[in-house]
């Protein structure tokens, strides 16, 4: 069941998984030179990469290096200039640069590379000298597969597709606590599958908030740090009754919607209120394939979502997305729907209108096909972690005990939300601290 997985993760951290998506997805230098300035190297026994020699290409302004496996990396003087690692250039406290790009010589040359303890030092037509690290080197190569792997390795963006034969990835809410292996195990899954199940927190308020720490902070909204779905008389929401919620993601009325989403059971209804949920990256592939123009459509064309009322204040809030966000190279890197904030301003030429219904349309019909749709019900004690900008989420209606004045049999979720990049900076401080990496 796990097979696939290690390739992401360490093998404590695999380990650490219970449960894991059953269906992967498969995702997808020159020699030039002058004159040789600094050569003959022996590798540096421990691992780091031995320079066979390094020159300098004053004609093309470019550095040299060939390693001791063969390989050659080119590097442009500006680009080592401007990244000096020296105390001058950089703030050490702070690994920030301090180097002012106004005192940078775009067009400088190159005095002197030597080869030093098999570390390349490089001595500029100022006389200021930079030494750097053949690792660090090595892994800022400017070749294509470097920087695609340096890419992957910062920003894990390659994922996991799944469909309604998803089996989430579970773990123990205290384990997660407490053991940073199980965190990081966590924190892998949530970001390549997008998904991942807690279970055993205590039933009670403020677990959210706990689990938050482990990371780092909440993300504050204007339902608060954390908010409380309920069926509430009233209701600023339409997650706070007991209908049925089409699938959505949360929050595209804001510019900057929410990237993580927590959600916990403390009381669950006796009937209904089952969860549902759609892999939104897999299924916006699936329309590029079947439905190319109605992606592009969705990729291209700005919605208006609108949300306002009083909550931690009162607020109004409007924002424009396209429902499918993908980036320069044209992978999918956000949904933003939720049909229920979709604000009745379309800012379309008459003649775009039809064509955008369409589109939509398409979209979610391919989003509530059977086959394409998780669905499970959440037992008190359970947490929920998944990406807001990936899945989509929605739930069945239930019966709500409240006409009764009953609260206590009330069905009860406590949410909160994050934003990816307090949870990428601890996915990678982890790495380091619980896998050793660099």
């Amino acid at each position: 069941m796990l097979s696939y997985l290690t390739r992401w993760m360490s093998r404590g951290a695999v380990q650490a998984l219970k449960g894991a998506s059953s269906r992967p997805h498969p995702v997808k230098t020159p020699r030039i030179g002058n004159q040789t300035l600094a050569a003959a190297s022996l590798p540096i026994p421990g691992g780091s990469p031995g320079v066979r020699q390094a020159q300098a290409m004053d004609r093309e302004r470019l550095l040299q290096i060939e390693w001791d496996d063969g390989s050659c990396s080119l590097y442009p003087f500006t680009w080592l200039r401007d990244n000096c690692q020296c105390p001058l250039c950089m703030l050490q406290s702070a690994q920030a640069r301090s180097l002012l790009l106004s005192d940078l010589d775009v067009h400088t040359g190159m005095d002197q590379v030597q080869l030093m303890d098999n570390k390349v030092s490089i001595t500029w037509p100022d006389q200021h000298s930079s030494v750097f690290e053949p690792d660090w080197l090595k892994k800022r190569c400017f070749s294509t597969e470097a920087r695609q792997a340096l890419q992957e390795e910062l920003f894990l963006n390659e994922r996991e597709y799944w469909d309604s034969g998803l089996q989430i990835p579970t773990l123990d809410f205290k384990e997660v606590l407490h053991d940073d292996k199980t965190a990081l195990a966590w924190l892998e899954a949530l970001r390549r599958i997008g998904i991942v199940y807690l279970t055993g927190a205590p039933v009670e308020q403020g677990q959210v908030a706990r689990l938050s720490q482990r990371i780092g902070y909440l993300r504050l909204t204007f339902y608060g740090h954390t908010w409380q779905v309920q069926d509430k008389a009233m209701a600023n929401n339409v997650a706070y009754t007991s209908g049925k919620l089409s699938l959505h993601t949360d929050y595209p009325a804001l510019h900057h919607p929410p990237g993580v989403q927590f959600l916990h059971c403390i009381r669950q209804a006796e009937q209904g209120g089952e969860s549902e949920v759609v892999d939104g990256f897999h299924m916006a592939e699936q329309l590029r394939t079947e439905d190319p123009e109605a992606f592009n459509i969705l990729s291209s064309v700005r919605v208006d979502f609108t949300d306002s009322g009083a909550d931690y204040c009162d607020f109004s809030v409007q924002s424009k997305h396209h429902i499918i966000d993908v980036d320069t190279e044209g992978r999918v890197v956000r949904i933003n729907y939720n049909n229920a904030t979709r604000d009745s301003v379309l800012d379309l030429p008459l003649n775009q209108v039809q064509p955008f219904y369409s589109s939509l349309k398409a979209f979610v019909d391919l989003l509530s096909r059977p086959e394409n749709m998780f669905t499970y019900k959440m037992k008190p004690g359970d947490l929920v972690t998944f990406d807001n900008w990936r899945l989509l989420h929605g739930r069945k209606s239930y019966v709500s005990h409240s006409v009764q004045k009953n609260r206590n049999s009330t069905r009860h979720l406590e949410g909160a939300y994050l934003d990816w990049d307090e949870v990428m900076s601890r996915l990678r401080i982890l790495r380091k601290t619980a896998r050793g990496d660099i």
